[in-house]
């Protein structure tokens, strides 16, 4: 590992930047990622910042099942992001598509979509319907210690 890529990783575990995608889910899960800026949970005091661009992000946050609609949408945010890219699957539909699973409109599993483009990709899965703040922080930091 080169000393560009100890200082990148560096920067990735001290203070992510985080885009959101929603990939057809309820909003219950964004509505929990939403309640992680509110002055209760407030992440931006432990580094972690919402990015308004996937070319700006360190770690994508994903909600919801892939839907056929989201999957080239979600494949192409994934190109766009810098490398090394951490993926959140976020809530149940996300990690296993819960409920829809047997839908008429679900793609695939998430982990799948992503690995279509890099089969190396580190995704890490926070379930729940919806997962409590709490344990999407506890999660992601664990996620960055092991990086």
């Amino acid at each position: 590992m080169s000393v560009l890529d100890k200082v990148k990783l560096w920067g990735l575990k001290k203070s992510p930047w985080v885009y959101h995608v929603n990939t057809g889910a309820c909003n219950n899960c964004d509505i929990e990622v939403l309640e992680l800026l509110t002055p209760r949970f407030d992440v931006e005091r432990l580094g972690v910042l919402l990015a308004c661009s996937p070319r700006h992000a360190d770690a994508l946050l994903v909600t919801g099942i892939c839907t056929r609609q989201a999957r080239p949408r979600l494949q192409e945010i994934y190109r766009q992001t810098a490398k090394p890219c951490l993926v959140v699957c976020l809530g149940a539909c996300a990690c296993t598509a819960g409920i829809f699973h047997d839908a008429w409109h679900f793609a695939g599993p998430v982990d799948e979509v992503i690995r279509e483009v890099d089969p190396d990709a580190k995704i890490i899965y926070i379930p729940g319907c919806p997962p409590k703040p709490e344990a999407m922080i506890a999660g992601i930091a664990k996620a960055l210690q092991d990086l």
